[in-house]
């Protein structure tokens, strides 16, 4: 025998040593995803002569069995013992029948066999399915508590209809620009819809958690990392539903502009980091505005009439979500004909018509400019704050459109103020860098 040979061989031992060794880490793993998910039915079997067909015993042995048959390597071995589980199982159902004539334990001792075949190949996920297996076994009682209780009938109907809006309406929209100047996108159009019924199922759930006091304001501040028009346009309209909503409401619209300014922040760290040094003092003193005037609504609000039992109505408004998107098209619209008109007329102009759709993507625009030094920095600053006053103009008109002029007159001197204090920030800046 050469010395290749006995290399080779040495070489074959190690690999077989370590494939043994992975196969029982994996059957191990196997075993405790029985364990885990039988402990879990065990309590849930019962006693006597009406106790559930399976408990901690026939989990382990079936995960176990489903780890060793696939581990076999032919898929006869593996279909047969499917095919004995699945028939014990449909035994074990028409003994219990009539006491129980739920189908909980044997399904679940369906996926125990899967998960333990799974644990051959990726032991990792199948552990990590197991636990949500237990945990959603373990939470019976709670889960059918929130379904029957808590969970209302209207609730249901708009999560389907987020659900459909989501599911099947957004994959059936074609990605591509239409229309005139090619600016219409129906897929990114009705992503905004959703957005918008999201932002407002998030407000409707931090009510239910919460209270309308402190969940709509925490609501807003969350949304406005989406988008802080898009925000204000749901809070505006929640106001308008139920007038004991209303300061809520307006302190959710006016911290939504905190993400704003944040997201502001870090796109410019990202693009330009000395643009950003520029402006770091007008968007520091507009967040600390914004965050006292959100603040303050908040402590102005007196709880409504009747404490945590304000009914807090539905989860989001159809309608509502429609208008918005077609509100960001028409501005989208009027944008882009605008700029076909007025050409490369300067960057300022087009970040201020960028603006109106969205406030970052002028800044990313802005930044990316004056970090290759095609921009001096004097005019980047007004660019970006340009943007976030014509992104301003837009968050007023969502208020108005969603809203009304009540909520608009309540809304308008919270945002003036934030945009004041970026421009007179700004102002300070250049002074200062003139003396």
């Amino acid at each position: 025998m050469t010395v290749n040979h006995v290399g080779a061989c040495y070489f074959g031992l190690i690999v077989a040593i370590h494939s043994m060794q992975t196969l029982i880490i994996n059957l191990a793993v196997a075993f405790g995803i029985g364990l885990l998910i039988g402990v879990e039915r065990e309590r849930r079997k019962g006693i006597g002569q009406q106790r559930a067909p399976a408990g901690i015993r026939t989990f382990t042995l079936t995960s176990l069995l489903g780890g060793l048959s696939y581990s076999l390597g032919t898929e006869v071995v593996f279909v047969v013992c499917s095919v004995f589980i699945a028939a014990a199982t449909l035994l074990g159902y028409s003994r219990s029948a009539e006491e129980d004539p739920g189908l909980t334990t044997e399904v679940a001792l369906l996926v125990t066999f899967l998960l333990g075949a799974l644990a051959i190949r990726t032991p990792a996920l199948a552990a990590g399915l197991a636990v949500i297996v237990a945990i959603t076994l373990a939470s019976r009682d709670r889960l059918h508590r929130f379904v029957n209780a808590i969970l209302s009938e209207q609730e249901v109907h708009d999560g389907l209809i987020l659900a459909a809006a989501v599911l099947v309406v957004l994959p059936l929209l074609p990605d591509r620009n239409l229309g005139p100047f090619e600016v219409f996108n129906p897929h990114a159009l009705w992503r905004i819809a959703v957005l918008v019924m999201s932002i407002s199922a998030l407000g409707h759930v931090a009510i239910r958690l919460l209270g309308v006091r402190y969940g709509l304001p925490l609501a807003g501040l969350a949304s406005g990392f989406v988008s802080s028009a898009m925000t204000i346009g749901v809070m505006g309209a929640r106001a308008a539903r139920d007038p004991q909503m209303f300061r809520a409401a307006v302190s959710g619209a006016v911290l939504s502009t905190v993400a704003t300014v944040i997201q502001l922040v870090v796109v410019l760290a990202a693009t330009s980091a000395g643009l950003l040094r520029d402006l770091i003092v007008p968007l520091l003193l507009s967040g600390i505005v914004a965050g006292a005037y959100g603040v303050g609504a908040i402590w102005r609000n007196t709880p409504p009439v009747g404490g945590t039992s304000l009914d807090p109505g539905r989860a989001f408004d159809l309608k509502v979500a429609l208008i918005f998107s077609a509100l960001v098209a028409g501005v989208l619209f009027l944008s882009t004909v605008l700029v076909h008109w007025l050409g490369s007329a300067g960057v300022i102009v087009a970040a201020g018509l960028a603006g109106f759709a969205d406030a970052h993507s002028a800044a990313i625009s802005v930044g990316t400019l004056t970090q290759a030094e095609e921009v001096s920095h004097v005019h980047a600053s007004i660019a970006v704050l340009l943007g976030l006053s014509t992104n301003t103009i837009t968050k007023v008109m969502a208020a108005r459109l969603s809203g009304d002029a009540h909520f608009m007159r309540a809304l308008l001197p919270g945002l003036l103020v934030i945009l004041l204090t970026a421009w007179i920030g700004l102002l300070l800046e250049l002074f200062l860098k003139q003396v």
